[in-house]
């Protein structure tokens, strides 16, 4: 029925196979999820096992098989034949005893016409080859053994494998191919007697390691390349020993049957014959190894002609390309190829293309580290192999090639490691190779070096040609260094290699110019200092020229000296920076940027610069932190409020005028001890806009190793390292801009529009009523007129804006020191008869005093007397600007243009003291406010520094920042420990 149910047997089926598709899907990948094998190596199967690659493990070898040399299959016992049964195994099958032999296939066995060998095969005696089956194919029943003709004209002999008969080797005499004493034999070679010397002397030598190895490869090499290439004239046994002598650091000795010392026999052999390609150095059939030994040949060579090429690094004749191209040989001495010199032949160091490619561009100062293991080594290179690297010229059709004169660091000459030495002294050479694991093998060329040789530096140096504009270079060099390194193990074992290519020019005419700048200049900086000192002595009233005379010379000296290097410095980064990186500079090549070994003199002076300044910024702040500083106090007591003070001897209470309040003395010590260290910039702001620029903008790219103006760099491209020239330059111009920048914003627009602290405290003075002296020197100092107007300012809100409205509408006098005068801030020369009642006066005020709290009568009476000695100074200060003490007096003018450019004043304040009249507001000079300059350059360099020192702008930030807080801590406490020394506030009131 179509409707029907179904029977339960069909049910039941149904919930089985629901059963079983639950457990594949769900169980199964439960319990599959990791698979492991055992781990099985060639060498852990036996005898009767071969180590299958598909499986990975060990499988027993079929009846009458064992193991074959490889390891990896198994072929037949001796005596028995192979029978192919199928594609992926063997039968083997025991030879009858008629015919015991295997034959050389292994698959037919046949009868020998004499003994056995070994493996079970046929034999025959020197001179004879095996033949096994006819001329159509067909195996014959018993094997012959036929001899070779070696008489004339056959001249025949068994071939390597002895399986036929060819013609012997054309170093044989023509009549036989028996090479009979006293002809010796080498490696095929017969050479005639006398030809060579047969003791040759096959020993590498690792001077760095102090040992000599006795080379397998040299052994079995040396003496026949050396025969054949002197009696034979044959090319690649010339090439050979060549390489042989390369393989030994291209060094001289006094022992003559070494590699080059037999080369060097056959070089001078061919003294007669013509030169190859017309270059003297390089004979007929031989390789190219040296270019001689005379003195002072390789200056000739490497600073005498030009390259007839020309770089620009812009315009329609942009030329950056170096083209190298090597003539390549392996050790055996054939030739393999002509090769681009790029990628991995020379650049060991497993790098991109593009990176690697970035080390032929012109101008682009390349080096490229690494640490290679030497199981690596040995694995890539079980070979070395040899470069003859040239320049490639172009020219089209007429293509030519420019040798690249070698530098071996290593190689010695009579046991002087000549090339380490200075240039006159160099001896140059030609090919060279990266990594020799051969010639340290001892027992075999098959075994395990004991030694190998790597060129851990290769470095191709170019010179530009001096006082051109053509963009023309000199011969350029490559200098090799190899290390070697004795093998212990090689799975840990390391060696770092490094490829370079750097660029130089002659910097003695920069140099001499810089030096010529800072000779010129520190002169001038001696006289500027001596006018200084000068200028301080009359300052401080003293004729006489002591030691404090000598040692404050030196410390102006250092000032302006630091000014100088800073100025030289800055001014040769800026230069470098604007010539090597600008668009239009150099079409063509004109200037190269000192090497890192050249840049030490700038260092040196970018250090001098730093600690000089130092030591200016310190001696400022000394001088600042130890002024002498006065509020005078123009405040009289008003007599409509009196007090009752004491009761009269007649009991009746005496009444006093209300006392000055000490609040505005009070508010002004405030706000002079808050303008202590502002300054003219925000040195929050400096420091992050020059990491904006730096940093997020990339002009920190600007002083890379090359010619290219560019900000940001691909991460796939080469980013060459930094120049510390440019890095200075650079660093050192942005924050003096920005830093001028921000002064030029504060002196110009905010201090007329929004803030004026310098102004703002001049006017406080005036509305507090109180008057401020400065003494920086002993008998020099500012003084800031703040006598109010309106006679008084301790008064009420209304008065004091009564006060303010009069004075903007004009309606009462001016604040100026004179009359009709707005100047309220003067410098002051002193008389020293002023300066003598100062001091005395101060002395009472100076006097130790305890604290304030709880203090017992003793102490009581020293507040006093130092409380009457402040009221003394104030009254005795203002009867001098009241003009009250004839024979103390003062007069007011202005100073001379040549005094204020100059800083010294030309009359001494004999009889009378002099106000010079100061609209400038120079009493910021005890302040931060008036010495950015020097913070600014003290700033720009020990950012500078930190910089140079850990090549990181964000750390040179970091510190920069820290050190501002640190010296703005110490000038804000030590200041206002003078501030309450000086004046007798109280530090509580401080804020």
């Amino acid at each position: 029925m179509a409707t029907g149910t179904l029977p339960p047997v069909v049910n039941r089926y149904k919930v089985h196979l629901t059963l079983l598709l639950f457990l594949l899907i769900y169980i199964g990948p439960l319990n599959c999820q990791q698979f492991v094998i055992p781990f099985k190596a060639p060498s852990d199967c036996s005898a009767e096992e071969f180590f299958d690659i598909s499986s990975l493990s060990c499988v027993s070898c079929g009846s009458n098989q064992r193991r074959s040399t490889t390891g990896l299959s198994c072929i037949c016992k001796t005596g028995y034949q192979t029978l192919t049964t199928d594609k992926a195994s063997i039968t083997c099958q025991q030879c009858p005893t008629d015919s015991p032999a295997v034959t050389t296939g292994g698959f037919g066995c046949i009868r020998c016409p004499g003994s056995l060998s070994d493996e079970g095969k046929c034999q025959c005696p020197p001179g004879n080859v095996l033949v096994e089956r006819d001329v159509n194919g067909n195996l014959l029943e018993e094997a012959s053994c036929v001899t070779c003709n070696g008489n004339s004209p056959a001249l025949s002999v068994p071939n390597h494998s002895g399986e036929r008969c060819e013609r012997c080797q054309a170093s044989f005499i023509n009549t036989s191919c028996l090479c009979n004493p006293p002809n010796v034999l080498a490696e095929g070679l017969c050479f005639p007697p006398g030809s060579l010397s047969t003791n040759v002397n096959p020993s590498v030598n690792y001077a760095e390691l102090k040992f000599s190895v006795q080379s397998a490869w040299f052994i079995k090499n040396l003496y026949s390349s050396s025969a054949a290439c002197l009696v034979f004239s044959n090319l690649t046994a010339c090439q050979a020993l060549g390489n042989m002598c390369v393989m030994n650091m291209h060094s001289f000795s006094g022992i003559s049957t070494d590699a080059c010392g037999l080369f060097n026999t056959i070089f001078r052999s061919r003294a007669a014959l013509s030169s190859t390609q017309d270059i003297s150095y390089w004979r007929v059939n031989l390789p190219w190894l040296y270019y001689g030994d005379e003195p002072g040949l390789a200056s000739r060579v490497l600073q005498t002609d030009p390259v007839p090429i020309r770089f620009s690094f812009r315009g329609k004749n942009k030329n950056t390309d170096i083209k190298l191209l090597a003539a390549v040989y392996n050790v055996r001495g054939e030739f393999l190829r002509w090769e681009q010199v790029g990628g991995r032949n020379l650049q060991l160091c497993p790098e991109t293309t593009t990176k690697q490619a970035a080390a032929f561009s012109f101008g682009t100062a390349y080096q490229e580290s690494c640490d290679l293991s030497v199981a690596e080594l040995l694995g890539t290179h079980p070979e070395p192999i040899f470069y003859d690297v040239f320049m490639d010229l172009g020219g089209g059709e007429n293509r030519k090639l420019l040798p690249l004169p070698t530098l071996v660091y290593n190689q010695q000459y009579n046991g002087r490691f000549i090339n380490q030495e200075s240039m006159k002294n160099w001896y140059l050479s030609r090919r060279m190779f990266v990594v020799d694991t051969l010639s340290g093998r001892e027992k075999s060329t098959d075994s395990l070096p004991k030694v190998i040789r790597v060129a851990s530096s290769v470095k191709i140096r170019f010179q530009l040609v001096p006082r051109t504009q053509e963009g023309q270079v000199f011969t350029p060099l490559m200098t090799v260094t190899y290390k070697d390194i004795p093998i212990t193990d090689i799975n840990t074992q390391t060696v770092t290699t490094t490829f370079a290519v750097e660029y130089e020019m002659d910097q003695n005419e920069a140099r001499i110019k810089t030096d010529t700048a800072l000779g010129v200049m520190g002169g001038v900086a001696v006289l500027y200092s001596l006018l200084k000192t000068v200028s301080w002595k009359r300052r401080i009233a003293s004729p006489l020229i002591d030691v404090e005379t000598m040692l404050k010379f030196f410390l102006f000296y250092a000032g302006d000296l630091a000014n100088v290097f800073f100025a030289v410095t800055v001014g040769t980064g800026l230069y470098w920076l604007i010539l090597y990186k600008t668009l239009k500079a150099q079409q063509f090549v004109s200037v190269l940027l000192p090497l890192p070994a050249q840049e030490g003199q700038f260092v040196t002076y970018i250090g001098c610069a730093f600690a000089l300044k130092a030591v200016q910024f310190l001696h400022k702040l000394i001088l600042q932190v130890s002024i002498d500083v006065f509020f005078i106090d123009w405040e009289r007591p008003r007599s409509k409020a009196n007090r009752t003070v004491q009761v009269s001897a007649t009991g009746e209470p005496k009444r006093d005028p209300s006392p000055v309040s000490i609040w505005r003395t009070y508010f002004v010590a405030n706000e002079w001890n808050e303008i202590q260290t502002i300054r003219k910039i925000s040195p929050t702001f400096q420091i992050m806009a020059v990491l904006f620029f730096l940093e997020v903008l990339g002009f920190s790219n600007l002083a890379l190793r090359d010619p290219w103006p560019t900000l940001q760099r691909s991460s796939q491209a080469y980013t060459p390292s930094y120049s510390l020239m440019l890095r200075y330059g650079l660093a050192a111009t942005l924050w003096l801009c920005i830093g001028l920048l921000q002064v030029i914003f504060f002196t110009v627009f905010h201090e007329h529009f929004v803030e004026d602290k310098i102004r703002q405290f001049v006017d406080l003075c005036s509305i507090s009523n109180i008057s401020v002296l400065l003494l920086s020197h002993r008998c020099f100092g500012y003084y800031i007129h703040g006598r109010s107007v309106h006679g008084h300012a301790d008064t009420n809100m209304e008065e004091m804006n009564n006060n303010l409205n009069r004075e903007s509408e004009s309606l009462c006098g001016q604040r100026g020191l004179l009359p009709n005068t707005e100047i309220q801030t003067f410098q002051v020369s002193l008389t020293n008869r002023l300066r003598s009642q100062y001091d005395r006066i101060q002395e009472q005020i100076n006097r130790r005093h305890g604290p304030s709290r709880l203090m017992d009568e003793c102490s009581a009476n020293q507040f006093e007397q130092r409380a009457r000695g402040y009221q003394t100074m104030n009254h005795f200060l203002g009867s001098i600007i009241d003009h009250a003490y004839p024979d103390m007096d003062y007069i007011v003018k202005d100073k001379l243009m040549f005094e204020r450019v100059i800083g010294m004043e030309f009359l001494e304040p004999t009889e009378k003291s002099i106000f010079y009249n100061d609209e400038a507001h120079s009493f910021s000079d005890v302040l931060f406010y008036g010495n950015e300059a020097t913070l600014l350059i003290f700033d720009t360099l020990f950012f500078c520094v930190v910089d140079l020192g850990s090549q990181s702008f964000v750390l040179a930030a970091v510190l920069t920042c820290v050190q501002q807080m640190i010296f703005r801590l110490i000038r804000n406490t030590l200041g206002r420990k003078n501030l309450v020394r000086k004046t007798l506030v109280d530090e509580r009131f401080l804020i």
